[in-house]
């Protein structure tokens, strides 16, 4: 890859033009680019990718990432390098999560992924995943809020994040289950299609958060008030995109919505009932994700039947963007 770009003192590049920053995520499931210029109070997207390698494929059986996943992976991380060196980027942050945390080939794998692309993801712990998606998440949080469930259903895992409201939101705790919608999917996949298997998966998934539940006492919090329920995963969106109804899939529409927990329940009794050939011709899915969304909609199923806040918050954002805003952040101070 080619060295950054450097800063100037007006934080621009050498030449003048503005300095960009990229961050990558590389998950279970997608593999996600997202490259920004400053802006006053955040960053302006120049460029984004994202492209679903499944590298967790089989690994909740075997243990470790197979040859064909890595191949996928490895394509497309050469696809975002290659972005890369023909942007101006200043700094660049990459992160592996839950995949590369449980295979026992990770590590092997991200030397290969360095050799090959010049790219370096570290692999990230949980903490760390709560803490990039709060920061992310964070401007989605209204001045009367003390609390929020933020909560991201990924491919590998589930993550849930517990936080104090405020002028800087803080972590109070957090929850990483190691059920995603593709370990959930190569499982009890066909399951999540009969009313029976779809009601066990989500039981399963609440009594893993359950002791989570004991601990922070979140439903007494929820009877107070002021707790926002965040989501931010495909999930979520595409219950906002069937509410909506929309004829194909636009981020502006969905990202920071509140939905009447009412009409996100109606979203998801409309994808069971569509079935996998629906799911696959619907504009918000499409046959790449069919198999995975009523896992996830199992597992926000019991979010939902645990933490009974009445308004579902949409998040289209995530690690990537709680990654851009540290990167930028960090560069303002030198």
């Amino acid at each position: 890859m080619r060295a950054p770009t450097l800063l100037d003192a007006r934080g621009g590049a050498e030449d003048g033009s503005a300095a960009l920053f990229a961050a990558l995520d590389l998950g279970t499931n997608n593999c996600r680019l997202l490259i920004g210029a400053p802006t006053r109070g955040g960053f302006r997207v120049v460029d984004s990718f994202s492209r679903i390698v499944r590298l967790g494929e089989g690994l909740a059986r075997t243990g470790a990432l197979s040859q064909a996943a890595m191949d996928r992976t490895v394509e497309a991380l050469a696809m975002c390098a290659d972005r890369l060196t023909r942007r101006r980027v200043y700094r660049v942050a990459a992160v592996a999560t839950e995949a590369c945390r449980r295979a026992a080939n990770g590590v092997p794998f991200l030397r290969r992924v360095e050799e090959e692309t010049g790219l370096r993801p570290r692999i990230i712990s949980p903490r760390e995943e709560a803490e990039l998606a709060m920061e992310s998440c964070a401007p989605l949080l209204a001045p009367d809020d003390r609390r929020a469930i933020l909560f991201d259903i990924g491919g590998g895992s589930t993550e849930i994040a517990w936080i104090r409201a405020g002028v800087q939101p803080e972590l109070i705790g957090y929850a990483s289950i190691p059920l995603g919608v593709v370990t959930l999917a190569e499982r009890v996949g066909e399951d999540c299609f009969s009313a029976n298997g779809f009601a066990e998966v989500a039981a399963e998934v609440e009594a893993r958060l359950a002791e989570f539940e004991r601990l922070h006492c979140i439903r007494h919090e929820i009877a107070r008030g002021g707790v926002r329920l965040i989501g931010t995963s495909g999930t979520v969106t595409t219950l906002a995109g069937v509410v909506l109804d929309l004829p194909r899939y636009r981020r502006q529409l969905v990202d920071g919505l509140s939905l009447p927990a009412e009409r996100a329940d109606e979203a998801l009794a409309r994808l069971f009932a569509m079935g996998r050939a629906g799911l696959s011709a619907h504009p918000c899915v499409g046959p790449e994700r069919a198999d995975f969304v009523l896992p996830g909609c199992a597992v926000y199923a019991a979010i939902r039947r645990l933490w009974p806040v009445p308004e579902l918050t949409v998040a289209d954002r995530g690690l990537r963007e709680g990654m851009l805003m540290r990167l930028i952040r960090g560069a303002s101070r030198r």
